[in-house]
């Protein structure tokens, strides 16, 4: 195997104009050797999609970004979308999430502007376009710890018995903003904020446009079952949210300086782990994401 090929997940080998190598066993590849601050070609950027599709997630090593840089990138990759949430967009450049533990001093602090990154979610599922991918820039992080987890949705679909399948075909699940805030015990929704993403409907079980792959389109995003009454659907979102994010499903990311990490959120669902000491250390990353298409 040369330093252009890498092992697929489903055990075959694929040519990259890059050096990548897989992570785990379950997702993840980390591609080396290849500088994002200047302009990538199309046949660079249709590769990274394909090994978006392959592998999930996306960890491009020993970076060094600034904001511009970071939309230049992500902008190769479709329409950019700032957050709902106007606290959370830089000054000049409102595509850019400044995600962080600063307080208003820009100190390290434990109180968590959006204690919600802690919760298992997929970006922006409560829009009627969600994400396709985000993208996270390691700008400066702590000695140790500041992890962010990954689960497999579609590896968790596939576990499913058939007869369980067969029931969640066809429901459809409420996404909201709003009720997203309310759960994580985050401030509550603007109405700025509830103008620009109402609740939304997305099939429970979603189809990748890519690779044809269902599986869960769950997260903290999600309200209830349309149609069910709140405490059935809350309790069916629970149950399935536990089992998508059982040890063996997910990857657990340990950044490194200058790492800018790529994910597809048709397909995966993360959180943040407040692991290290938020009072003593600053972590600090710069997030871009990528609009994608209606769910189905």
């Amino acid at each position: 195997m040369t330093s252009m090929e890498a092992a697929a997940p489903d055990g075959a080998s694929v040519a990259w104009p890059f050096d990548i190598r897989p992570l785990s066993v379950l997702m993840g590849a980390e591609i080396l050797n290849l500088e994002l601050s200047e302009p990538i070609d199309n046949a660079v950027r249709d590769a990274i999609l394909a090994a978006l599709n392959r592998y999930k997630l996306l960890v491009f090593r020993s970076q060094d970004l600034s904001k511009d840089a970071l939309l230049a990138f992500t902008r190769r990759f479709g329409e950019l979308e700032p957050h709902v949430n106007r606290d959370f967009r830089s000054a000049g450049a409102p595509e850019v999430h400044p995600v962080n533990n600063l307080d208003e001093n820009q100190r390290p602090s434990r109180g968590i502007k959006n204690i919600g990154n802690y919760s298992w979610h997929t970006d922006k599922s409560y829009m009627a376009r969600p994400s396709l991918a985000t993208l996270l820039y390691a700008v400066q992080l702590p000695p140790t710890g500041g992890d962010t987890e990954f689960a497999d949705v579609q590896a968790a679909y596939d576990a499913l018995p058939e007869a369980r399948k067969r029931e969640l075909q066809g429901l459809r699940l409420v996404h909201s903003w709003e009720r997203s805030r309310q759960k994580s015990g985050s401030k509550p929704a603007t109405e700025d904020e509830k103008r620009d993403a109402p609740p939304v409907v997305h099939p429970l079980v979603r189809t990748h446009p890519a690779t044809g792959r269902k599986g869960l389109y769950i997260g903290n995003h999600t309200s209830h079952v349309d149609g069910w009454s709140l405490t059935e659907g809350e309790a069916l979102i629970e149950e399935l949210q536990t089992f998508a994010t059982q040890e063996h499903f997910v990857y657990r990311h340990q950044w490194q300086p200058g790492d800018l990490v790529m994910w597809d959120n048709r397909c995966l669902l993360h959180r943040a782990l407040p692991n290290f000491a938020m009072e003593r250390h600053a972590r600090v990353l710069n997030r871009t994401v990528v609009r994608g298409d209606i769910p189905v």
